[in-house]
């Protein structure tokens, strides 16, 4: 199945007098079970076309799809909830609530679950971040952890929803690069496992050299673009 399309993507910033095109036609499908790495340097519309994959932005022209579903004809709680249930966002940022632990960040997505889809909450986010070997640290708080730990930290709570497509915005933009290197071999090992799509915005070729195919996007266009290798083996969905 289709995870993402995207077709005829247009976006544009700014007024008529001073415009600047951040995606200027883009069109590209995504199979389930991909790891797809977009490739740009700042400001070739990378970022923009994360967020209206995601359905974060809704002020475009064109047609994006999730899963079969036109963006287009849900309702913001329909969309809201697609999201909820299937998508999982890594920020540069990690946008982690420095007021609250480390379990209770990871616990954050249950209080908008209104289905109570994770049937013991708890147990699940003690589950994803031991998978991240973040367990031990489970009572801390934000500023406690290093930035690969937190960048961990925001993985585990991406993925405690179990979501089928994990959405990743310059995961690595903010970590040395030791740290950088141990989170791109966890992408790696995530998608090995199977079951989980992924798609990474980056400017960074080794997070590239990750992926299964790499698109590549300059001045809001895709100029380039690599066929995947077979997919990694089969197994259990993080």
């Amino acid at each position: 199945m289709t995870a993402v399309r995207a077709e005829g993507l247009r976006k544009v910033f700014g007024d008529k007098k001073a415009q600047r095109m951040a995606l200027d036609g883009v069109t590209i499908s995504i199979e389930e079970g991909e790891f797809v790495a977009i490739l740009g340097q700042s400001g070739s519309g990378k970022s923009t076309l994360l967020g209206i994959v995601g359905g974060l932005d809704r002020g475009y022209e064109g047609a994006v799809s999730l899963f079969g579903r036109d963006l287009a004809e849900l309702g913001d709680r329909e969309l809201a909830e697609l999201r909820g249930r299937r998508v999982g966002f890594v920020f540069q940022a990690f946008h982690l609530l420095g007021h609250l632990t480390v379990m209770e960040n990871v616990l954050a997505p249950a209080l908008f679950d209104r289905g109570g889809s994770i049937a013991d909450p708890e147990r699940r986010a003690r589950d994803v971040l031991g998978q991240l070997g973040m367990a031990d640290r489970a009572d801390d708080r934000p500023a406690e952890l290093s930035g690969g730990q937190r960048q961990r930290v925001a993985i585990a709570r991406a993925l405690f929803q179990k979501p089928d497509l994990l959405l990743c915005d310059e995961p690595t933009g903010n970590l040395d690069v030791e740290t950088g290197a141990q989170t791109i071999e966890l992408f790696r090992e995530l998608h090995a496992q199977g079951g989980l799509t992924i798609l990474a915005v980056t400017h960074e070729e080794r997070l590239a050299e990750a992926a299964t195919r790499t698109v590549r996007l300059a001045a809001g266009r895709i100029v380039e673009v690599v066929e995947p290798e077979p997919l990694a083996g089969a197994g259990a969905r993080p």
